[in-house]
């Protein structure tokens, strides 16, 4: 009987304590945790290491968290790896300019450890199930989602999304035509079942119509309410 290996954690940190007490409490829920102090070398690290996920500071000397995250994105053997934002920078302009450059989450110091384990571990089951190689193509307009080749194709040109990104479409095109709320679609697509930011879905939705271009009206904003992925599109587009 084979088991599978551990998932890998880096962490960004140029608090050697922070670094210390995260791996600490990872390793002890069975992840393998690679420290960097030094942010200037978290790249390099990232590259050699492959992670499964990064938890990443964002003041940090020489590079802060959000520069970090716009490298990894642009980085063709990093850009999806989920990141976790991790910081004392918590007012909702920050949390909101972390999600916009490409974070998956953020969480604001001081932290609970536990929340942040089971934060790394509903983001890397959120991935894991994306993963899965269900079979079939689900479509609106010129959007291809394929679940078996977990991509997705705009007129045959292929999309980058985030792993939140590709969750997000995939469940509204599942659910097509029918409303989901905000705090709907923090449990479906974030696992979430405790009060954080609704905004956190809206940003991650415009950021998924940004990516659609011309198609992005498919997902149709229900005010006050939530999202939804129309049935069809309005006869004047």
């Amino acid at each position: 009987m084979t088991t599978s290996a551990p998932k890998k954690i880096l962490v960004i940190d140029d608090e050697a304590d922070v670094t210390t007490l995260l791996a600490y409490n990872l390793k002890a829920k069975g992840f393998a945790v690679e420290a960097v102090n030094n942010p200037a070398a978290s790249v390099g690290v990232a590259r050699g290491f492959s992670p499964d996920l990064v938890i990443l500071d964002v003041m940090m000397p020489e590079l802060n968290g959000i520069q970090i995250c716009r490298l990894f994105r642009a980085d063709p053997e990093l850009k999806n790896i989920p990141i976790i934002f991790l910081t004392a920078r918590a007012e909702e302009s920050d949390r909101i300019q972390g999600l916009e450059v490409g974070a998956d989450d953020y969480i604001g110091k001081p932290f609970s450890t536990k929340e942040l384990v089971l934060r790394v571990q509903s983001i890397l089951r959120r991935v894991g199930e994306s993963a899965q190689p269900e079979g079939g193509v689900l479509r609106a307009g010129d959007i291809a989602l394929d679940l078996s080749r977990h991509e997705v194709r705009l007129r045959g040109e292929r999309v980058d999304l985030t792993a939140t990104e590709f969750k997000l479409l995939q469940l509204l095109l599942e659910r097509r035509g029918r409303v989901q709320t905000r705090e709907q679609l923090l449990t479906s697509v974030w696992n979430y079942e405790t009060e954080i930011e609704t905004r956190t879905v809206d940003t991650h939705v415009r950021r998924l119509r940004e990516k659609l271009g011309d198609q992005a009206d498919w997902i149709e904003t229900i005010r006050g309410v939530g999202y939804r992925m129309a049935e069809a599109r309005a006869a004047n587009v």
